[in-house]
């Protein structure tokens, strides 16, 4: 790769990837950091980068601020060609992966190199390794001992949970620390080990009290002016935001873990909650999904659904939450609308009917229903995700739908028949964009046996 391609490359990864990171603490100035991700499997598609996320959300309360990140192969030119670019626009450089026993393990030696700063065998790790393999220090193998290798000038950040330390090099006023790959080791270690480090280092501030809340169906500026409109927030507080398809996570933090602290937070959270209402779903770590399975639970109901154009996204989503075997049954996935009638064996009297009267998505959720009550003994519920350009759908209490296009409302008279004997509540909604990982939903009160619906025109 030439130069002028590497800087190229480079620019674009520092001009995308911290694009959405939000807005930082206002009172004091941010340690500015960059992230170097390492691997080729993410280079070729294989993983999702996941690091950079973790750690600009875990360090921006603190005090930090990421000015850029980009992921590099398993190359020791690559990566010393990448440090060069991120020393230059920060005094701080984290890179992820490459700390392992293997051949395509080239962080430590690349740093070291890039640096100027030697390794040596620390004796505290070369012990815990020996204890950790049950043989003398002597009969180790060289790739295993060459992980407890440290900077001289510099630390290790103990791994709780594997063989390889993390490394911290000081070069002059500049410091590189070398995290490993796997989230298991690599996020304990941010927090028990790297956080304190920085403090000490930089002067950040150590994790205090903090509130985060999670939004769905509102952008992540319309948030930002309507908390600036309507809450006065104190100096002291740190305000951050993420954003990711659809859903937007505000996070407010107080520089101590005191108990009025906590009652600071708690009164916050409710002048939030009273200006934006439903459109948060969840607070702290809880996600949209496992919101949605936990109020499906509560009721004893289980879940089917019918995607089309999504290419069953939903249910993936879905079932990666805790307790999602016990809620969801399945799903029917096409790509349009009349191939899933046909999957859910609609007739074509019933499928024109249906579509003279714009009742086809009211049709395939009851197509779903009766298709998954053949075979499930409790109640089922259909969700019918509709084609990717429209609207979301919102969910409201009661038995009325609100009507999009033109801002109406329509009652919804039950369902008559057997279907509504297993089906006493129906929830529908629809795709704002299926190609994102994660479905854009809109949060609220499943509604009871809903009969009518017509989505908005283009």
């Amino acid at each position: 790769m030439t130069g002028k391609g590497m800087g190229r490359w480079l620019l674009v990864a520092i001009l995308a990837v911290c694009a959405g990171a939000g807005r930082i603490a206002r009172a004091e100035e941010a340690v500015r950091y960059v992230v170097i991700v390492t691997g080729g499997e993410l280079l070729s598609g294989m993983y999702a980068d996941g690091h950079t996320y973790f750690l600009t959300r875990t360090l921006r309360p603190l005090g930090l601020q990421c000015v850029g990140s980009m992921c590099v192969d398993d190359k020791r030119e690559d990566l010393k060609e990448a440090l060069g670019f991120a020393s230059g626009r920060a005094p701080l450089v984290i890179v992820t992966g490459g700390l392992g026993p293997t051949d395509n393990d080239i962080t430590r030696e690349a740093i070291s190199e890039f640096t100027g700063v030697a390794l040596k065998e620390h004796p505290v790790l070369l012990e815990r390794m020996a204890k950790r393999f049950g043989r003398p220090a002597g009969q180790l193998r060289a790739n295993l001992r060459q992980q407890t290798r440290t900077p001289v000038d510099g630390s290790y950040l103990v791994n709780g949970g594997g063989t390889a330390a993390g490394l911290v090099f000081e070069w002059g006023k500049r410091v590189v620390v070398a995290l490993p790959g796997p989230p298991g080791e690599l996020q304990p270690m941010v927090r028990g080990e790297l956080i304190p480090y920085l403090s000490r280092r930089f002067g950040t501030r150590l994790p205090g009290r903090s509130l985060t809340l999670r939004f769905v169906g509102l952008g992540q500026s319309e948030i930002d002016q309507r908390i600036e409109e309507h809450v006065t927030l104190d100096p002291d507080i740190t305000v951050g935001s993420q954003f990711e398809g659809g859903r937007v996570d505000f996070t407010f933090t107080l520089p101590e873990d005191t108990v009025r602290e906590k009652q600071r937070l708690d009164a916050l959270r409710q002048q939030i909650i009273g200006i934006f209402g439903a459109s948060i779903y969840a607070e702290g770590e809880t996600s949209l999904e496992q919101v949605v399975i936990e109020r499906l639970r509560t009721r004893g109901a289980t879940l089917a659904l019918a995607e089309v154009g999504s290419g069953g996204t939903v249910e993936a989503s879905l079932s990666g939450a805790d307790a999602a075997g016990e809620v969801v049954l399945g799903a029917y996935v096409a790509a349009t609308l009349e191939r899933l009638g046909r999957l859910l064996d609609v007739s074509d009297g019933t499928w024109a009917q249906a579509t003279a009267s714009s009742g086809t998505l009211e049709e395939l959720a009851r197509a779903t229903a009766r298709r998954m009550a053949v075979a499930a003994t409790s109640f089922s519920r259909a969700l019918l995700m509709s084609m990717p350009s429209t609207r979301m759908v919102p969910m409201v209490p009661g038995p009325t739908i609100m009507g999009m296009a033109r801002g109406t409302t329509a009652k919804s008279p039950s369902l008559s028949g057997p279907i509504s004997e297993r089906l006493p509540e129906t929830m529908l909604m629809a795709v704002r964009n299926s190609r994102v990982p994660a479905p854009t939903w809109k949060a609220g009160t499943v509604m009871p046996r809903m009969r009518k619906m017509t989505l908005p025109k283009k």
